[in-house]
């Protein structure tokens, strides 16, 4: 579970006259991103670096109360329900939405309803934008509005009727229709909302009035409504945007409920919400919407998406306080703010020194971020970014975290510039750039942070693939000089092991019999475990399907290379280079000492020959290695993502995104036991 962080564990002031000058710096940027968002309507950041500033200045003014002004913006009103207001029980309880932060997240919700109930699969679902603001529920009876509530517990909410009455958005007679006159009782319910340019109108005449400011759009809207005097919720510029009703005889589907309150003057947003034939349509939706949201009129934090029918979303009932049939997605901040406390280097595989940012640790898109990339120095320049900075953290989806900018208005003249090392931080060696190049290198071919992280990826799964020799393993060898190059594996005697701390008889014979399994490597592995630069697995596989043996390879020149498809100029270069090396050749020919490359010629005309295939999820037989290595025999390209050029998707349990993309552009997906058929 990801840890929480809070504000409090980042770094404050240390005294009232420092706090004094960050809060005033912290105002007058929040200010001028308040300004250039809703007045200029040119926002210099997101709405999530505006968030998080705002969330360091209540809590400095929280440990500072003194320093707390009506003008700040972080006053907010609202919140508590007001003991004044009389109470209401409502008629059917006022349900909350289980959340969803991941689509891994909404579709074990859709798997979960497919169980409970799997004719609701066969329909659509409704999906609509999230509305971001108080939860209200209007009676009407005989067409008329009697009563108005706050959704409260669920249970028991505050009746703000009078209040209610002064939002033109809201109809106090509904739009004359048989069925209305019919009905005896008629309950709406939706989102009593401030519009964003009405609430920077709101915010701007209490600045000038003194007045402390309201925080965003929703503590306004629900400060608007809980004014005890309705004319002074009467001056408050509020809108309604509908997302239920009932009524005495039930409407069959979500989205025709949407369509029959437009056509009783409400707002329901119908025409911007979307029905869905499936959840890659749902996803499609969601994704198109958060694109969309900051340009929205109105604020929303993400997308419910509900079982359209009617008769399936009943039936699927209730748990704890929120329906199964319905789920809101939650948009996530994907950028945010906090203190950047170091730059350290690390080495790379191809000895490349990459910058890496220390931050102080921050909450980004869920997951707490410690540490993030800053690229190159020619970025930190450009950025002009210091140690002790404030800056802007960005993290979207599974991208790496990275530093965005720093924020120079909040210096305090304690930030320090960064000096690239002329020497490699792991050995020690000089570092050089090449002309072309952004990167630095370290010049020294046996350089501990690269040579270790060459034996791990030697060792890895999809090279050599020695059980129980993982990167502890490997660092515990080479620390203790057991190994140094790769033919050092498997030179490993019993008794260099066991005088190893934590490494046993057991634990060394395993080992050993481990590495003798592996004495025989398929090409295209020994390829890939070589760690050439730009050579990936399926790059690997390519060379070997081309070259019948190691030293045809190991003689080709660049211009022969860059012929063969899929690998290019680029990566013909990375090849040609290291061979070039004498010192990678004789690398190479000790482990051939030690090793046999099996060739094989199986695939060419195998079948499925010149086919693309993508393996997901868990098999009931098979690993997802060996179903690879399967079809690369039989002569397919095996692709770790789905495309036009996919022939067919092989799919086990749980298999995700890969799954839903085959779908979406109609590519064949079959199971284990039609795979095998294939193969035969």
């Amino acid at each position: 579970m990801t840890k929480k962080i809070s504000r409090d564990d980042r770094d404050q002031p240390k005294d009232i006259a420092e706090a004094s000058t960050r809060v005033e710096q912290l105002k007058k940027l929040i200010e001028r991103y308040r300004y250039e968002y809703h007045v200029l309507d040119t926002p210099s950041v997101s709405d999530d670096v505006y968030t998080s500033l705002e969330r360091e200045l209540t809590v400095l003014e929280e440990k500072y109360p003194s320093l707390k002004t009506p003008d700040s913006p972080s006053q907010r009103i609202g919140g508590q329900a007001i003991a004044k207001f009389q109470k209401v029980t409502h008629r059917q309880p006022m349900l909350s939405l289980n959340d969803a932060f991941s689509i891994e997240e909404l579709t074990a919700w859709w798997k979960r309803v497919g169980k409970l109930r799997p004719e609701a699969c066969h329909f659509p679902l409704y999906c609509e934008q999230k509305m971001d603001g108080l939860a209200c529920s209007l009676i009407y009876q005989q067409g008329r509005l009697v009563r108005a509530s706050t959704r409260g517990d669920g249970q028991v909410g505050e009746d703000i009727t009078a209040q209610v009455k002064t939002i033109r958005a809201i109809p106090l007679r509904l739009n004359s229709s048989r069925r209305v006159d019919e009905a005896k009782t008629i309950e709406v319910r939706g989102e009593i909302f401030m519009p964003y340019k009405s609430f920077l109108e709101l915010n701007e005449a209490r600045k000038r009035e003194g007045k402390s400011e309201f925080a965003n759009p929703r503590n306004a809207a629900a400060g608007s409504v809980r004014q005890l005097d309705p004319k002074l919720t009467a001056k408050r510029d509020l809108s309604f945007m509908a997302y239920g009703l009932t009524l005495d005889e039930p409407i069959p589907s979500h989205h025709l409920e949407h369509e029959y309150m437009e056509e009783l003057d409400f707002r329901a947003n119908a025409k911007q919400n979307r029905l869905a034939d499936d959840l890659i349509a749902a996803k499609k939706y969601i994704d198109q919407v958060a694109k969309e949201r900051s340009g929205l009129p109105y604020q929303i934090d993400g997308v419910v998406v509900q079982v359209d029918r009617r008769e399936d979303f009943l039936a699927l009932g209730v748990v704890g306080k929120a329906p199964r049939g319905a789920l809101a997605y939650k948009f996530s901040p994907e950028e945010t703010t906090t203190r950047l406390e170091d730059i350290v280097v690390q080495v790379g595989r191809q000895k490349t020194l990459t910058p890496v940012a220390v931050l102080k640790p921050v909450e980004v898109a869920g997951v707490t971020v410690q540490r993030a990339t800053l690229h190159n120095l020619d970025e930190i320049n450009r950025k002009d970014i210091r140690v002790g900075d404030t800056v802007v953290v960005r993290r979207a989806g599974d991208v790496i975290p990275e530093v965005v900018r720093s924020l120079p208005e909040l210096r305090n003249g304690k930030e320090k510039k960064y000096h690239f090392p002329s020497k490699c931080p792991a050995c020690g060696a000089p570092v050089t750039r090449q002309e072309g190049e952004v990167a630095y290198r370290c010049t020294n071919s046996h350089c501990y942070g690269s040579r270790l992280l060459q034996l791990r990826h030697f060792t890895s799964k999809p090279a050599f693939d020695i059980v129980g020799m993982g990167p502890k393993v490997i660092d515990a060898f080479y620390a203790n000089g057991l190994v140094e190059e790769e033919a050092d594996i498997f030179r490993l005697k019993r008794g260099q092991i066991v005088k190893l701390t934590r490494f046993g008889e057991l634990s060394a014979d395993n080992i050993l019999a481990a590495i003798k399994a592996r004495r025989e490597i398929p090409f295209a592995r020994f390829i890939y475990a070589l760690g050439i630069r730009h050579v990936g697995e399926e790059t690997a596989i390519a060379l070997a399907k081309v070259f019948s043996s190691y030293s045809d390879l190991a003689k080709a020149s660049e211009a022969d290379l860059a012929k063969i498809p899929d690998i290019g100029p680029i990566v013909g270069q990375g090849i040609a280079d290291f061979f070039a090396q004498a010192k990678n050749c004789y690398r190479v020919g000790e482990l051939l000492k030690e090793i046999k490359i099996v060739y094989s010629s199986a695939g060419k005309d195998g079948a499925l020959a010149g086919k693309t295939v993508v393996i997901t999820g868990t098999l009931p037989t098979l690993s997802r290695e060996e179903a690879k290595e399967k079809a690369r025999q039989a002569g397919a390209r095996v692709s770790e993502s789905v495309s036009l050029e996919t022939d067919f998707v092989v799919a086990g349990n749980d298999p995700g995104n890969k799954f839903d993309r085959a779908r979406e552009l109609k590519r064949p997906i079959i199971n284990e036991a039609e795979f095998l058929k294939k193969l035969e």
